[in-house]
C-alpha cells in the first residue's frame, strides 16, 4: 500500500516536472512527456536540495540518493517506466530506398560522361588539371563511400510500451510523466484572458472617455492594416509594371521584406532591391570567364618564355667565353682591311658621289692621318742622320 505523497515529494516532482528536459511522443494512443533517467538525476543534484542549510543535511548527496528518492516518487505514481521499440521499416520501403540509390548513381555517371565531353573542348593543359582534380575527388568520394551514393542521416523512430519492471534505475532509461501539474504562467495567461472578456462584454458601462479612446484606437489599428494590404499589392503591381516595360531584364522590389517570415522591423528594411538579368549580365559574366581563362594562359606562357630566356643567356654566355682568346687577333686584321676599304671608296668617289660616315669612322680616319704624318717626319730625319 502506498500513501499519499508529502509536500516535500510534491514539490521535488514539480521541479523536477518543469526543468528537467522532456520530450514528447505517442504511446498507446495518447501523447505523452517523457524524460531520460540519468538527466533527471543530474536536475536533481544541481536543485536546491542537494545543498546544506544552517542546521540541515542536505537531502541530495550522491546519486545513490536521488536514485533512492526517485524510487519513492515512482512508488507513488509521479512518473513509470517505459519500454523502447525501435519501429522496422517494412521490405517494400528498403527496396524502394535501394532503387533510389541506384538511380542516384546512374545519375551521377551521367553527370560524369557529360563533364568529360565538354572537357574535350578546352586545351590540354587544362584537361591534365581537371582530370587529376577529379581523380583526387573520386578517390576522396570511395574513400569516404566506396560503391555506394551517400544517403541522408535519418533518426530511427520508436515508440513507448509500458514497462514490466518498475523500477527507477540511473542511465539511459525512459520514464513516462503521469504527473502534469498546472504551471503559474499558463494560471496567469487564462485568469488575464477571462478578465478581458469581461471587459468587452462591458463596454457599453465604459465611461465616455474610455469608448471614445478606444474607438480612435480600433481605427488607427484597423487603417495600419489596410495600409500594409494596400503596399502588398502596390508592390507587385510596382514590379510588373517594370518587369513588362523592361522585357523582363529588371527585377525591381519595393520592401521586398514586406511579406516575408521575419520581424517587425526587419519586415521594412531593406527599402527596395534591384537586379538586372539581361544579355549584358550574361556577357559579363562570360568576360569575367574569359579574363579568367586569359590569366592562366599568360602566367603559363610567361614562364615557358622565361626559361627559353634562361637557356638562351646560358648559350651565349658559352660562346662568348670561347671566342674570347681569339678576338685581338681578328680585331687587326679586321682593322687594316676597313683601312683599305676606306681608302679605296675615297679615291674612287667622284663629286657626285657621296656616302654616309659614322663619327666613328671619321675618329679613324683622323687618327689614321696623323700615324702617316708622323711616319714621314719619321723618313725624313733618316737619311738627314744618314748623311751626316
Amino acid at each position: 500500500e502506498v500513501g499519499e505523497p508529502f509536500k516535500e515529494e510534491k514539490a521535488v516532482a514539480k521541479y523536477l516536472r518543469f526543468n528537467c528536459p522532456t520530450k514528447s511522443t505517442n504511446m498507446m494512443g495518447h501523447r505523452v512527456d517523457y524524460f531520460i533517467a540519468s538527466k533527471a538525476v543530474d536536475c536533481l543534484l544541481d536543485s536546491k536540495w542537494a545543498k546544506a542549510k544552517k542546521g540541515e543535511e542536505a537531502l541530495f548527496t550522491t546519486r545513490e540518493s536521488v536514485v533512492d528518492y526517485c524510487n519513492r516518487l515512482l512508488k507513488k505514481q509521479f512518473f513509470h517506466r517505459a519500454l523502447k521499440v525501435m519501429k522496422m521499416k517494412p521490405d517494400k520501403d528498403t527496396k524502394k530506398e535501394k532503387e533510389k540509390g541506384k538511380a542516384e548513381s546512374g545519375k551521377e555517371e551521367e553527370k560524369k560522361s557529360k563533364k568529360e565531353s565538354g572537357k574535350d573542348e578546352k586545351t590540354k593543359k587544362e584537361k591534365e588539371k581537371e582530370k587529376k582534380k577529379d581523380g583526387e575527388k573520386e578517390e576522396c568520394k570511395k574513400d569516404e563511400t566506396p560503391g555506394t551514393p551517400k544517403k541522408k542521416e535519418t533518426k530511427r523512430k520508436f515508440k513507448l510500451e509500458p514497462h514490466e519492471d518498475q523500477v527507477f534505475l540511473d542511465g539511459n532509461e525512459v520514464y513516462v510523466w503521469i504527473y502534469d501539474p498546472v504551471h503559474f504562467k499558463t494560471f496567469a495567461m487564462g485568469l488575464v484572458l477571462v478578465i478581458a472578456v469581461i471587459a468587452a462584454t462591458l463596454f457599453p458601462l465604459w465611461p465616455a472617455e474610455m469608448r471614445v479612446g478606444v474607438y480612435y484606437l480600433s481605427v488607427g489599428a484597423g487603417c495600419f492594416v489596410a495600409s500594409i494590404l494596400l503596399l502588398a499589392v502596390a508592390r507587385c503591381i510596382l514590379f510588373l509594371i517594370i518587369w513588362l516595360i523592361t522585357g523582363g531584364r529588371h527585377h525591381f522590389w519595393f520592401l521586398p521584406n514586406l511579406t516575408a517570415d521575419v520581424g517587425f522591423i526587419d519586415s521594412f528594411r531593406p527599402l527596395y532591391t534591384h537586379e538586372y538579368k539581361g544579355p549584358k549580365a550574361d556577357l559579363k559574366k562570360e568576360e569575367k570567364s574569359e579574363s579568367k581563362k586569359q590569366q592562366k594562359y599568360d602566367s603559363e606562357e610567361k614562364s615557358d618564355s622565361e626559361k627559353k630566356e634562361d637557356d638562351d643567356g646560358k648559350t651565349e654566355a658559352t660562346r662568348n667565353s670561347g671566342t674570347d682568346g681569339s678576338g685581338g687577333e681578328r680585331h687587326s686584321d679586321t682593322d687594316s682591311d676597313r683601312r683599305e676599304d676606306d681608302r679605296s671608296q675615297h679615291s674612287s668617289g667622284n663629286g657626285n658621289d657621296f656616302e654616309m660616315i659614322t663619327k666613328e669612322e671619321l675618329e679613324q680616319q683622323t687618327d689614321e692621318g696623323d700615324c702617316e704624318e708622323e711616319e714621314e717626319e719619321d723618313t725624313e730625319s733618316r737619311p738627314s742622320h744618314e748623311k751626316s
